[in-house]
């Protein structure tokens, strides 16, 4: 079991505030990062200011917990692993989340558990969860209390159940499902000025979708196909 606690890890430049720069490989594996303050970043893809990049966690049977406390912060980076369990949990406005979860199939992306949990404003958030439907399994949990917040995420699954409750007013939803068994899409929302486009395109499986909106104002396009055709919001 390799544990690694990180509750602030500072790595200071002149022109930005704090970075945590993480590059793991190997199973079993126990995170915890907690970031407190604001324009911090934990890096990963094209992660600026010092030239940082990762965080990029390579292995099976992950444990992640984040905690990133500010406001004008990012969290950016590659995850590859089966049996994966992230609790992330994001206060303040101005942020950006953007991973990648197994991209390439080095190890399935399957048996993923995420819940995210936002309370801000502005904030842009970007999920890509696997590829060529291996994504088995998936739980997924969207939990955002707060105005403008974008929230986009595609995900290959295979019998995979994803859940967005988001409360507040001028959202953005955008969900894009693939594969070749069921799923489940369940967005719960309330507030004004709402944005959904919603496409599920599992090719020869049954899909299932519910939206409960409360609200006035917005525009929502929900598009479903099981012959797995590319299918598009207008």
């Amino acid at each position: 079991m390799i544990k690694r606690l990180l509750p602030l890890l500072f790595v200071g430049f002149l022109w930005s505030d704090n970075e945590i720069y993480v590059d793991q490989v190997g199973t079993s594996l126990d995170l915890t990062i907690e970031q407190l303050g604001s324009s911090n970043i934990v890096g990963g893809l094209n992660a600026t200011s010092g030239s940082m990049t990762a965080l990029d966690l390579d292995g099976n049977t992950q444990d992640i917990t984040i905690n990133q406390i500010g406001d004008n912060n990012l969290f950016r980076g590659d995850i590859a692993s089966d049996t994966f369990t992230m609790l992330a949990d994001f206060d303040g406005d101005g942020n950006s989340f953007t991973i990648q979860i197994d991209p390439t199939d080095t190890y399935g992306a399957d048996s993923t558990n995420l819940n995210i949990d936002v309370d801000g404003s502005s904030n842009t958030f970007s999920l890509d969860q696997a590829t060529s439907d291996l994504a088995g399994t998936l739980d997924l949990d969207w939990i955002i209390q707060g105005d403008s917040n974008q929230l986009t995420f595609d995900i290959d699954t295979d019998q995979a159940t994803s859940y967005v409750d988001i409360d507040g007013d001028s959202n953005q939803v955008t969900y894009d499902g693939d594969g070749y068994a069921s799923t489940y899409f369940y967005l719960d929302q309330t507030g004004n000025s709402r944005t959904f486009n919603v496409d599920q395109q599992s090719t020869l499986a049954s899909d299932w979708l519910k939206i409960t909106s409360s609200g006035n104002n917005g525009t929502v396009c929900v598009v479903q196909s099981d012959g797995g055709t590319t299918t598009s919001c207008p």
